[in-house]
């Protein structure tokens, strides 16, 4: 079982940045397709980013051009750069694990898709 542990968050401007990493325990992190969720204040957690085992990409229409995921398997992390942050873009950050698809899935965005979850790094961006 994976072990997810987020890291990066904090306070930051509007126009600013953040990059967030989480790592993983286990020794079969290259195996699994890993994403990235965030979850505002009464709301849904909803689906940020994902990457596969491949190193191909999905993203949230919404954010396409200002977040950028990415991993490091000689490191087992994977990593959420964040750029021109927006007041909208306050939440907590979830990093999440996908053992049954390690390519593509077209259940990408489902949370029910992910088997591990990590325990989440807050972000929040004043106007």
């Amino acid at each position: 079982q994976e072990q997810l542990v987020e890291s990066g968050g904090g306070l930051v401007q509007a126009g600013g940045s953040l990059r967030l990493s989480c790592a993983a325990s286990g020794r079969t992190f290259s195996r699994y397709a890993m994403g990235w969720f965030r979850q505002a204040p009464r709301k849904e957690r909803v689906f940020v980013a994902r990457i596969d085992t491949s190193g191909g990409t999905n993203y949230a229409d919404s954010l396409k051009g200002r977040f950028t995921i990415s991993r490091d398997n000689t490191i087992n992390t994977v990593y959420l750069q964040m750029n021109n942050l927006r007041p909208e873009d306050t939440a907590v950050y979830y990093c999440a694990a996908d053992r049954r698809s390690p390519n593509y899935s077209p259940n990408y965005a489902r949370t029910t898709q992910y088997n591990f979850w990590g325990q989440g790094t807050q972000v929040t961006v004043s106007s």
